[in-house]
């Protein structure tokens, strides 16, 4: 609503002595808009990062006429806890945009992540290389499922997409291996070529969670974490479109990332994150045992 609707609205619904008037709604966004540059401003040296979620999330809401995404940072802490790091506008995604981003968090004291799971634009994987090279890189098993089923005619997305979601859902990397020459040799048959390379495509990033442990794998195969809080937010700035102006959309899209958040589990699993960040290795989701020399 634009701030001369409120009175109106709430008038309707809480009577005639409802509080917001045009002014109270203006020192309201600007108490938000304070409390967001408060919190991207805030310190992380005390948050011990674990895991990352990146996404560039399109929303209607104020964003659309600059071509801008916003830049979503999710991470999972070392007591299993995910707390929102990052909520910030960038140009289409860009390695110039995510590279600020990351800087910044990197300024205010983020570790470097033991893995960062996002989709398969470049901007991402190209910031990362500049500013925090040594992170593990995975990228999401949903976005990758949604591409190659772009390839293909619909009448063959059910049959695709079983022979596809076995891949990840394989108990070693040897089987999803597998499982993916399965599903190439039927696109061969089928005369789907172009969908079998897609799949072949920055591969290693596909199964890096193999190397983590198997209680973790159902959160870090994918940017659901970011996927299912937009589904919200999306819902509540699809009516706004043109309505807001980018400050006061990017407030709101905080707002309801930090009411979301509060909805949020713990990591199933989440004793190991301490073994990660000690530098236990695993594979194929068991822990490694080191024997003494």
């Amino acid at each position: 609503l634009a701030e001369g609707d409120f009175e109106l609205a709430l008038r309707g619904l809480l009577g005639e002595g409802a509080p917001l008037s045009p002014s109270s709604v203006a020192r309201l966004k600007g108490k938000w808009q304070a409390e967001y540059e408060a919190w991207r401003s805030r310190s992380l040296g005390d948050e011990e990062v674990v895991y990352v979620w990146v996404d560039g999330v399109y929303v209607k809401a104020g964003f659309e006429k600059e071509k801008a995404a916003l830049l979503v940072v999710i991470g999972a802490l070392r007591d299993g806890s995910k707390v929102v790091l990052a909520v910030e506008t960038g140009y289409r995604e860009s390695i110039q945009s995510w590279a600020a981003l990351l800087r910044d968090l990197k300024a205010r004291g983020m570790s470097t992540p033991k893995l960062v799971i996002g989709d398969g634009h470049l901007g991402i994987w190209g910031a990362l290389t500049e500013v925090y090279p040594a992170a593990g890189e995975q990228r999401c098993w949903n976005h990758r499922i949604v591409n190659v089923l772009d390839q293909l005619p619909k009448k063959a997305h059910a049959p695709a997409k079983a022979l596809l979601t076995r891949i990840p859902y394989a108990e070693t990397r040897q089987e999803a291996t597998k499982q993916k020459g399965t599903f190439r040799n039927w696109c061969h048959d089928k005369g789907f070529s172009k969908a079998a390379e897609l799949l072949d495509v920055d591969w290693e990033r596909m199964v890096a969670f193999y190397d983590f442990p198997k209680a973790h794998w159902k959160h870090i195969r994918t940017t659901n974490p970011i996927e299912s809080t937009f589904a919200t937010v999306r819902l509540r700035t699809t009516k706004t479109k043109g309505c807001l102006s980018r400050m006061t959309a990017l407030t709101m899209v905080f707002k309801l990332c930090q009411s979301a958040s509060k909805k949020w589990r713990r990591l199933d699993g989440s004793h190991q994150l301490v073994e990660i960040i000690r530098g236990v290795k695993f594979k194929d989701g068991e822990k490694l045992i080191q024997r003494a020399a």
